[in-house]
Formats: structure tokens, sequence, C-alpha cells
């Protein structure tokens, strides 16, 4: 019982130190975002934070139109995200669980879709939404990223182990459509996975820099190309590029916090069943 609580406090001092040091990069973003640019040239450097913070923030909001920047950002990340979780749970239930013709050839060829680099389909895919007159648009960031197939992958392998086909059964005895097993079976049991994908879906939404940047127009851009802004000129504002950064981290921060407890809930049943 002593060696079982020794481990316990071992491991617990562990993955605080961990946190510690991960959180260590965040923490001096905000000290930096929170003092002047003379401050930082100071030895030694400043390591709490200053009360310049507001004042930097709104020198964010008067280079760049950053309120507009975190509304398209929400928009375009909400967006993808709720199709990936709904399409990907219905590919994964689809692969996992029903008989057609062609399920294994079809699901390869998903899963070997993650193999071409994304860089291969950059020109093909500006040329179509040229085509579609959708640059400029946040037609152009959210269409293309609808679906993926890491999605549809990690929701087939989720549900094929979590979801018994027994269940299945049994509801289609009771007379309940494909339809109904849907709604009321399969989007309760792929709850966690899909909380799981859904955040990895935001980060990756909210984080993507490069597609936004080469489709979107510094007048109507996400949160990565409006602090690519701040950051372009003949002398780097660091505090004002990282006031901008601290307040494109805060979104992903309340995300986490709200889909926190599913996370945890489907990594648990995850080890559970494994």
């Amino acid at each position: 019982m002593t060696g079982r609580r020794v481990n316990n406090r071992l491991t617990y001092l562990t993955l605080t130190a961990v946190a510690f040091f991960f959180t260590i990069p965040l923490y001096y973003s905000i000290v930096v975002a929170s003092r002047d640019n003379a401050s930082l040239a100071s030895v030694p450097p400043p390591l709490f934070p200053g009360g310049n913070f507001f004042e930097n923030v709104s020198r964010v909001f008067d280079t760049v139109p950053f309120g507009l920047a975190m509304l398209n950002s929400v928009l375009v990340a909400g967006t993808i995200s709720i199709s990936v979780m709904f399409f990907s749970t219905l590919a994964g239930f689809a692969f996992a669980k029903l008989r057609f013709r062609g399920r294994n050839i079809l699901l390869l060829m998903t899963v070997g879709t993650m193999m071409v680099p994304t860089l291969a389909g950059i020109i093909p895919l500006y040329i179509l939404m040229v085509k579609l007159e959708w640059v400029g648009s946040l037609y152009a960031v959210v269409v293309p990223a609808l679906v993926n197939a890491f999605g549809v992958f990690f929701m087939t392998q989720f549900l094929s182990r979590a979801l018994p086909t027994e269940l299945l059964e049994a509801g289609r005895v009771d007379g309940c459509t494909t339809w109904g097993l849907v709604w009321h079976v399969v989007f309760p049991a792929a709850r966690p996975a899909a909380a799981v994908l859904g955040m990895l879906t935001f980060m990756t939404a909210w984080n993507d820099y490069m597609w936004p940047l080469m489709v979107l127009t510094p007048e109507n851009p996400t949160v990565q190309v409006a602090l690519s802004t701040l950051a372009a000129g003949y002398v780097n504002d660091y505090v004002m590029g990282l006031a901008g950064t601290a307040l494109g981290t805060l979104p992903l921060v309340i995300v986490f916090a709200l889909l926190g407890k599913h996370i945890i809930g489907g990594i648990m049943q995850g080890a559970v069943k494994g």
C-alpha cells in the first residue's frame, strides 16, 4: 500500500513538472504582452506581468481588424469542427457496422488520401476556388475542410469497438429506421470520440495559416493571417504581436475547458477497452 502511494505521488509530481514546463512559454508571452518594448531589453529580463496589457491590446485592434479576424476564425473553426464531427460519425458508422459492396476498398481509398502531402493539392484547389469565385470569401477556407480522412478513420475505429452490433439489431427489432439508429444510438455512443475529434479539428482549423493566407485578403482575415500582419514590418513589435497571440489563444483554452470532461471520458473509455 505504501509503495502504491509513493508511485501515485511520483506520478503527480511528474505530471506537475511537465505541466509547469509546458506552461512557461504561455506565461512568458503574457509577461511580454503586458510590458513595453523598452523593458524587453533590460537585464535581467522581466519575469512578472506589467501594466500595459490593455494598451497593447488596443494597439492590436488599431493596427489590424482583429475583432473581425476573431469572428472569422470562430465561424471557420466552429463550422469545420461541427461538420467534421457529423459527417465523420456518419461515415464511421457506415464503415464500421453497415455491410455494402466495396466497403473495404472505399475505406482504404479514404485512408490512402492521408498519405498525399497537403502541398500537392494546393495549386489545383486554388484554381478551383478562383473558378468558383470564392477567393476572398470564407467559403474558400470552410468548404474544402468540411470532412477529412482522419476523422472518418478515427470514428470508424472507435465505433467498431464501442458500438455493439447487438444494440443495433435490438433497435431494428423495435422498428427503428437507420436514421433513427444514428440519432438515438450512434450519436450518443460516439459522443466521447466526437468530442476529441472536435477539439483536434478546432485546433487545426484555428491554427491553419498557409491556406487562409492564400485565399483571404488582409481586410477579411482569420486570426493567424492577422497575426502575420502584426509581425510584418521592418521592425518587429514583439509586444504587440504577443498581445495578439494571447488573445488568439484564449478561444482554444475555452474549447478545451468545455470539452475537457468528454475528452477525458473518451480517453478513459478507450483505456478500459484496450
